[in-house]
This record gives C-alpha cells, structure tokens and sequence, in this order.
C-alpha cells in the first residue's frame, strides 16, 4: 500500500544537506511505514536552519513533495497563500496518482481549498486528520470553516477526544508517541520516582503566555519560602519571541530555573527522566499535547488545564491534576498541594498513567490505521 500526506510540516535542509522535518510528524511518518510499503509527504520547505527539535527520515520509502512555505498572520501572507493555491493542488493532484490512500492533516491555511479539492474532486480513499481543538468553542474563521468541511462530508475523520453529538464518521485517536521500548524503560523509570524530598519540575512546547510560561514562573516565584527549598530545578524546554521578558522574571524568582530552547528528542526525554512534575497550565487552543503523554510516561505527575480533551486523559488525583482555573495564584496553591502530597496518592497517580500513555504508542496507533482506517477507506 502507498500513502500520501498532506500537510504544513515545516521541512529544512541540515548543512550536510540531510533533509529534516518537525520531529513529532517524522516520528510518526517513520513508524507508519510498517503499515505502508511507500509514504509521499507532501508538505512546506522552508529555508533557513533548521530547529534542534527536527528529524530526518529513517527510510527512502518517504518521498518528499516539496510545497513552498505558505501560511502567516498578515493580509500579504493570506494572498499569498490563495496565489500557489494552483501550485499546492498540482502538487497534491500528481502525487494523489501513486498512492492507495491519504491523509490530509488540518486544520492549517491551504485547507480552506485543498479539502474541498478533496471531497469533489478525489475519488481516491482517505481520511482527515484535525489535529486542533475538536471542540473549540470560538476557532479562527479558517480553522471553523475547515472543521465544517470535515463534519460534512463522508470520509474518515481522526479528532482529539470524544464529544457529545460527534459525527459517526468522526471518530477518536490519540496522536503517537511512544514506542514499545520507551514504555518499558518509562515504566521502570515511573517505579523509582518519589515525591519525598526536593522535586524537579519541567515544562515542554513554545514559549508564550498562552501555554502557560509566564503563569508558572509567578506560581514559582509566589511559593513560601520553605517549600521554595523543595524546588530543585524547573526545566523549561522550547523557543519564543517571549524568551527574554520569561528570562527576567524567572531571575527574581527565588528558584533555578533553566531554559533550554528546543532540544532534541533525546535529551527532552532525559528531562522527564529526572523530573517529578510536567507543568502545563495552557489557555491556548490544544487537541491533546503530546508531550503530557511523554512525560506521564517517565512518572511525572502533569498539572495540566481542562482545555479541548486534555480532561479526559487527566483526572485530578487519579491521573494527574487537571486545572479549571489556571491564575498564577491557582498554580501555585496547586503547587503546594503537590509538594505536600501523600506518597501513597502520589504513587497511585503513576500506576494509573500506564493505562493513558499505551494508548499514545506507535504500534497501538499503527494497528488503529490499519483496522479501523484503511479497512472503512476501501
């Protein structure tokens, strides 16, 4: 079987000239060639250098499409974007002739003519896959309209979460991951963390307001000072044009915190391994992170907001700590709670993650496309 991707990964080229992609994508490409004999990943180059977090792939049975990098905030970059949209569907339509199957990834800013190109024009089978907020309440106008696209149609749709009056051909899947060794060695790990003594905390995705950056610092900072002592280290991982302003607030804030800009998968891997609690108080629009399953999976206990589906997975004293409210002041009661936690809850908590971060495994994810997607495609 041959596959065709869609999609708006950004792809650079390393200074040895090794074709690289955003790590999380790539890892997912990689492991889906144990169910495809050849996968086309159409999607956007972009010149420059390419960040830490980004991958190569692991076989010559992807072949990259190359799409012009389209996409942005400003009136100029939306004509833009409606400009190659002849390029994009040309692109899209000749590989669509090789391939079996596609997978087109929303929502992002060639969707408002590249699903409906699908729908009318494409007999071939497929599926959709809205990796966003399933259940946004107020999306940008873009991302609503592609959402209506996908409701309204017949195809298979892959969403976050599960939701009441969810179409039958919207169906829920967890985004992977995991592979069977980092659960092994995540179990191992998850057997040997305590919440006794000083505890390392970690956060991992852009650096911005919305995800919740500058809420953690003043939750830190606001901390008694004795408990303060029980901060060994806050690991902040990820980039954004915010870095600064997070830099001179967490310099009065009493307690080390690092940051590390974007690192490979590898080393944000060793993070959670040596972390105890994953922090995310996000406001922003969110499907599920991945990153809350990765870490869950090395035993750290996630603080984590009630936004799009991630109250599903987390439940408060069973999975983890699931916010409603996330004002500093909240994080930071939340905080001390955590600090002061039962060691019997505390280990609790990691027993149960098992269960949630299986479902974010690679060969759990393969056998969901192979049963349940290419079967309801022919």
């Amino acid at each position: 079987m041959k596959l065709a991707i869609i999609s708006h990964t950004e792809h650079y080229k390393t200074v040895d000239g090794t074709l690289v992609g955003w790590g999380p994508t790539i890892s997912e490409i990689n492991h889906l060639l144990s169910v495809f004999d050849t996968i086309y990943h159409v999607a956007m180059f972009h010149h420059g250098k390419a960040p830490a977090s980004a991958l190569p792939y692991h076989s010559d049975r992807v072949i990259f499409v190359p799409l012009p990098a389209l996409g942005g905030a400003t009136i100029g970059s939306k004509f833009d974007l409606l400009l190659k949209a002849p390029v994009v569907l040309k692109h899209i339509h000749s590989t669509l002739k090789k391939v079996d199957y596609f997978q087109f990834r929303g929502p992002t800013g060639i969707g408002v003519y590249v699903i409906p190109f699908l729908v009318l024009c494409v007999k071939k089978s497929g599926w959709f896959k809205y990796a966003g907020n399933w259940n946004q309440k107020q999306p940008p106008l873009g991302y609503r309209l592609q959402r209506w696209m996908m409701k309204n149609q017949s195809r298979l749709v892959t969403i976050n979460g599960s939701w009441e009056n969810q179409p039958s051909h919207c169906i829920t899947f967890e985004n992977p991951c995991l592979t069977e060794t980092d659960l092994l060695e995540g179990e191992q790990v998850s057997l040997n963390k305590t919440i006794d003594g000083a505890l390392t905390f970690c956060f991992v995705g852009r650096l911005e307001k919305p995800k919740g950056v500058e809420r953690i610092i003043l939750a830190l900072t606001n901390l008694p000072e004795h408990l303060k002592n029980r901060v060994n280290v806050v690991h902040l991982v990820g980039e954004g044009e915010a870095l600064d302003y997070f830099k001179s607030i967490a310099a009065t804030s009493g307690i080390n915190i690092k940051f590390h800009g974007a690192l490979p998968r590898e080393r944000v891997f060793e993070i959670y391994k040596e972390s105890h609690v994953f922090l995310m108080p996000t406001t922003a629009s969110e499907g599920f992170p991945k990153v809350i399953a990765e870490a869950m999976n090395f035993g750290c206990l996630p603080i984590v907001s009630s936004v799009s589906s991630i109250s599903q997975y987390i439940k408060t004293n069973e999975t983890g700590i699931c916010l409603t409210n996330v004002a500093s002041e909240t994080v930071t009661s939340t905080l001390i709670l955590v600090l002061n936690m039962d060691v019997n809850l505390h280990q609790k908590i990691l027993r149960n993650q098992r269960v949630v971060v299986n479902k974010f495994s690679f060969s759990h994810y393969n056998r969901r496309v192979l049963t349940e997607i290419t079967d309801y495609s022919k």
